[in-house]
């Protein structure tokens, strides 16, 4: 492609609305097209692909969202890194409204997503996967969470150094007894879209760290009705700006050559596909 970049940012749609002489790229993949259009600009000297993970309407609710060609066009467009702010609920009562979490764990509970490349089923080209087994024990790009935390605190929002976040099916919240339930087994935040995102990431061989920001406690950790779509659009509302500071040092932060074994996750394999360079 003759249009590049070197870092992803997925979700926040309207983010790159605040950067000059963006540029609009389609892209086009083996397993259909991505939630939107790339819009690639400059931030800092670093060029960024900005990616509105639910589309630039939000007409993609997280489990229709075509994950897959997501991170595909990402890294056909050269990102090798990538920083992916989401919404989530908190289910520990001191992460309340305004915090922001940079996990450094995650547990799948989703149901119907593809969530690999390497399901064996042929390509357009006629290339197949073969089974390939990455190591997931450390979801997140230690680099990627490191330069997000510098970048928070140095905007004076303290934010919470690890934790995990529980990602469900959706569209729907969780009802009382499932979050109860979340949070009795000691997890941190629960959202709808951090897999199969991750994963995916590190198959392809690309550095991923999430931003997580609490907009809601999640309906086992409060007394009230329980969480509503308003309730998250409106604190997110207040706290974007923040986030969006704190995402831009993010971006300034991260080193051009990182000394993370992402990189690697397919040491040792051979794919069976040709990747996007």
């Amino acid at each position: 492609m003759s249009e590049q970049a070197e870092i992803g940012v997925i979700g926040g749609s309207g983010f790159y609305s605040f950067l000059d002489d963006v540029t609009e790229v389609t892209v086009e993949t083996p397993y259909g097209p991505p939630s939107d259009s790339l819009f690639l600009g400059e931030l800092g000297g670093r060029k960024v692909a900005f990616l509105p993970r639910h589309g630039r309407k939000h007409h993609l609710p997280p489990h229709r969202i075509n994950y897959r060609a997501n991170l595909w066009a990402l890294r056909a467009t050269g990102v090798r890194q990538v920083l992916a702010p989401c919404a989530v609920g908190g289910l520990q009562p001191e992460y309340g409204p305004g915090t922001l979490v940079v996990p450094d764990q995650l547990v799948d509970r989703t149901k119907a997503r593809v969530q690999t490349y390497f399901d064996g089923e042929p390509l357009p080209d006629g290339s197949r996967p073969n089974v390939v087994h990455v190591t997931f024990a450390d979801p997140y790009c230690q680099t990627g969470r490191e330069a997000a935390l510098t970048a928070a605190r140095s905007r004076d929002w303290e934010p919470v150094d690890g934790g995990t976040l529980c990602v469900v099916e959706g569209p729907r919240f969780s009802t009382r007894a499932e979050s109860r339930w979340h949070a009795a087994q000691g997890w941190s935040v629960v959202g709808m879209t951090g897999h199969p995102e991750a994963v995916l990431a590190r198959e392809l061989g690309m550095c991923y760290a999430a931003l997580a920001l609490v907009t809601d406690l999640d309906a086992g950790a409060e007394t009230g009705e329980g969480v509503s779509h308003e309730e998250v659009l409106e604190v997110f509302g207040q706290n974007v700006g923040r986030l969006r500071d704190v995402l831009f040092d993010t971006v300034r932060n991260l080193p051009t050559e990182p000394t993370c074994g992402c990189a690697r996750s397919l040491d040792g394999f051979e794919p069976g596909i040709k990747l996007p360079s």
